[in-house]
């Protein structure tokens, strides 16, 4: 499936429209604990696909591991110990060796075998899974025996080597430990030759190994120390005895490190000849990842298993938004408001009920509806399951989307054109196969334009043929319900809402029929205009009601003689019988 990068952003599904992840699908389908997870599920809703194998293997995976709760969870706190592979073992391939990579690739084997039992326990479909992950037992012990518990961030820092894994490093490390023994033993001498309690025997990198002695002291100091260092409140010396065992020190101790770094890269070569299998056993990781997540969302959420196929339909039961529920739910909890999410059901089909024109006033819910749709469809072919009680989708092999008003400025594109630059895509580019939503398409120009663009796009999407691409169109435009008359395939919806006392109650359902008022003055009301606000635009909409200023354009009349507009053309004279959207494939 295609989704452009303007559908992608109407539909927020990696940003919310506010730029952030929070409010986004991915944010809500994304329980990933590892970071090749996350890669994945991003590729997964960039371009789901349209491969019904492919889906229901996916679905049928997530089914298995839907219905082990235990193993699930169990695989989730494994998943949560898996580190990057495929980014570890790309920067090994080019040199930019980190010690504590191995120790990741080593920390990552050691979940290997209980994702593999916990997947042989989910299901066969999950054993299969399993089974294409090789066995690693031979590489996880050598980098058990090879590596210390601790790594460093650096190959020169040492201590990357396990002891007793190469006796020559063990050696040179011996001698160094000598040393260190020697280097104490000559302090306790110094202390008690010279009478100065506090001398110390230290070592930096700059000055090497040296005798410090505070100044309170400095009368004591015997005049064989060749002074090497003055401080604020101590000097540094050396003997002639420190600088030769200093030599012997650093000499085993950089033949220790060359010794460490030789056998850091055999390991490193060694972990490379498995960097193929490597490869394969995270990307079954990945997925592993990505698909348990979805099962538990799923069961978190009441998700139902959509049945997919290859119809020209899209039948959807109680049906709900699966960003804007979770954040009902949450706001509930932090008592910002008590309302509850409303499902709402969803029949279209390129050759029967092609568009659903859905009137509404404004806050009433046509956006978050028509957008529902859409994300559903998505989610249900990249294998997750969706928000609904019960859900049938026909492969859609692209969604298009103008929703929402925004500028661009450093394009030197108005609102008005950016909405019919993406109208313009959706028109050219949609198929049969394809899903569109559209929301009141025309309100950045003035009431006439508008209407008169939105009532052609809806007929242009119709056609004269037998089917076209299934579309939502919502709109405040009421006259363009007229069109269910003469278009076939074009049914009416509205969203209920009820009155009392002068204001509007918003009911959230979606019903057939037309709305036949917009409630703008009572919404108005809701968003505190002042009261004297709202009194005159009443009184002026009743002079306009009185006075029969209409725009109602009906098709085969003449619009009011103040437009001097000439009337639509007929659909059956536009079309000549042939549909405007031909078939294409996508892969």
């Amino acid at each position: 499936m295609l989704i452009d990068p303007s559908t992608q952003r109407n539909l927020e599904i990696f940003r919310s429209s506010s730029g952030a992840r929070e409010g986004s699908l991915l944010s809500v389908m994304d329980r990933t604990q590892t970071a090749a997870g996350a890669r994945l599920l991003e590729s997964y809703l960039s371009a789901p696909t349209i491969d019904l194998d492919e889906i229901s293997r996916r679905q049928n995976i997530v089914w298995e591991l839907y219905s082990s709760p235990r193993e699930s969870e169990l695989l989730r706190e494994c998943l949560s110990h898996v580190r990057d592979i495929p980014r570890i073992l790309a920067r090994l391939q080019n040199k930019l060796r980190n010690p504590r990579e191995l120790s990741a690739i080593q920390a990552t084997l050691e979940q290997i075998g209980p994702i593999k039992r916990q997947l042989v326990d989910a299901g066969s479909l999950c054993a299969e899974m399993a089974s294409k992950i090789a066995d690693f037992s031979s590489l996880q012990n050598f980098l058990s025996s090879a590596l210390s518990d601790e790594l460093p961030s650096k190959i020169q820092d040492g201590g990357i080597i396990a002891d007793g894994f190469d006796a020559e490093l063990d050696r040179l490390r011996g001698l160094s430990g000598d040393s260190l023994a020697w280097l104490s033993e000559l302090e306790s001498r110094e202390q008690q030759r010279t009478g100065i309690k506090n001398l110390r025997i230290k070592y930096n990198g700059a000055f090497g190994y040296f005798i410090e002695v505070t100044k309170s002291y400095i009368n004591l100091v015997p005049p064989e120390y060749i002074r090497k260092q003055t401080m604020t409140n101590a000097e540094r010396y050396t003997t002639e005895e420190l600088k030769t065992k200093e030599r012997e020190i650093l000499s085993a101790r950089d033949l220790a490190l060359a010794r460490e770094e030789q056998l850091f890269n055999e390991i490193v070569s060694r972990v490379l000849e498995y960097a193929e299998k490597l490869g394969d056993a995270a990307e079954i990781l990945a997925q592993i990842d990505v698909f348990r997540g979805w099962a538990e969302l799923s069961r978190e959420w009441d998700y139902c298993k959509p049945v997919i196929s290859n119809s020209d339909t899209v039948a959807i039961e109680d049906g709900r938004h699966p960003v804007v529920e979770q954040m009902l739910r949450r706001d509930r909890i932090g008592l910002a408001h008590t309302e509850s999410f409303v499902p709402n059901d969803t029949f279209i089909s390129s050759s029967s009920e092609q568009i659903a024109l859905i009137t509404g006033p404004n806050m009433a819910g046509k956006s978050t509806y028509i957008r529902q749709i859409a994300l559903i469809v998505l989610m249900a072919q990249t294998g997750c399951f969706v928000p609904a009680r019960k859900c049938e989708i026909g492969v859609v092999d692209r969604i298009f989307s103008r929703v929402g008003a925004s500028d661009e400025l450093s394009r030197g594109n108005s609102t008005f054109m950016v909405e019919m630059n993406e109208t313009a895509n959706i028109l050219n580019n949609a198929t049969d196969k394809s899903l569109i939503i559209l929301d009141e398409i025309g309100r950045g120009t003035s009431t006439y334009d508008g209407l008169s663009i939105a009532w052609a796009v809806v007929e242009f999407i119709h056609g004269g043929g037998v089917k076209g691409p299934k579309t939502l169109f919502a709109t405040h435009y009421h006259e363009i319900t007229k069109l269910e008359e003469t278009l076939p395939r074009l049914v009416n919806y509205r969203v209920c809402v009820k009155e009392w006392n002068d204001e509007i109650i918003f009911v959230r359902k979606i019903e057939k029929g037309a709305a036949d008022r917009s409630y703008g003055i009572q919404v108005a009301r809701l968003a505190g205009l002042p009261q004297k606000v709202i009194d005159r635009a009443k009184a002026v909409l009743s002079e306009l009601e009185s006075e029969g200023n209409s725009i109602v354009v009906n098709l085969g009349e003449k619009p009011a003689k103040k437009t001097r507009r000439s009337k639509p053309e007929k659909t059956k004279e536009l079309y000549d019988g042939e549909s405007n959207f031909k078939q294409l494939s996508f892969f």
